[in-house]
């Protein structure tokens, strides 16, 4: 099997140190994900519809598209 991706909508999905793909504000537009690993969660609220609000390891803030599970099978 391939790897699994988790929806970004719910903060219990999201810990520090996941890999994931956020979609930032000035991509909105176009779509295009960037890939990197939480450094910091800023959502608060437990849901969010369009994605948890996080930092990754680039610095770069967006919100969660997916959250990318390694398929260990």
């Amino acid at each position: 099997m391939g790897d699994e991706r988790i929806t970004g909508t719910k903060r219990s999905n999201i810990k520090e140190g996941d890999l994931v793909e956020i979609i930032q504000k000035h991509h909105q537009p176009s779509g295009e994900l960037t890939e990197g690993l939480v450094i910091r969660i800023l959502t608060k609220s437990p849901n969010h519809p369009h994605g948890i609000k996080v930092r990754i390891d680039s610095g770069e803030v967006g919100r969660v598209k997916w959250v990318l599970v390694e398929d260990l099978d």
